[in-house]
């Protein structure tokens, strides 16, 4: 599917260029741009390369604790792989030491988050924006409930989403 669509693109970019160079030379005998690239073979079979499907199995929106926090953010598994990802209207304040945690309960405290009470992702990449963080194998994503903005050196939750089916 993806290779009509690149195909697609690569007719749509030959005829916009072929439009400005016929404008400029209107004398030449070779034959049209268009009619070359109907004649390009145009294929639907599967590619040796297969395209990775992700699949959601939980989302949240994020809501302010600490500090404001917004956007969604979804659990996808891509080739048996689980990722934390967060979508283009992601936001929170800057602050120090903030890390992306998966937490037990569905809205963990606004300060003094426990040790035994979650799992470190990483460390936040970016206050702003879409992201991914993978989560590791031996995560039991059945008991963790929320997605956090933590900042580990004030253990204050920025903020958190609720995560749901």
């Amino acid at each position: 599917m993806k290779l009509i669509a690149l195909v697609s693109f690569g007719v749509v970019s030959l005829l916009v260029l072929a439009g400005t160079n016929a404008q400029a030379d209107t004398q030449t005998a070779a034959p049209s741009l268009a009619a070359q690239v109907k004649s390009l073979p145009i294929t639907t079979e599967a590619s040796p390369i297969q395209i990775a499907q992700a699949t959601a199995t939980k989302t949240g929106t994020f809501v302010a604790a600490e500090h404001p926090t917004e956007g969604m953010v979804q659990i996808v598994t891509e080739n048996g792989d689980r990722y934390l990802e967060f979508d283009e209207t992601f936001r929170s304040d800057s602050g120090p030491d903030l890390y992306v945690i998966l937490h037990r309960a569905g809205e963990p405290p606004v300060s003094g988050i426990q040790e035994q009470d979650y799992v470190t992702l990483a460390p936040l990449q970016s206050t702003a924006g879409t992201q991914r963080y993978a989560i590791p194998a031996d995560v039991n994503l059945d008991d963790f409930n929320s997605a956090v903005i933590w900042c580990r050196m004030f253990n204050a939750t920025f903020g958190y989403a609720t995560l749901g089916s």
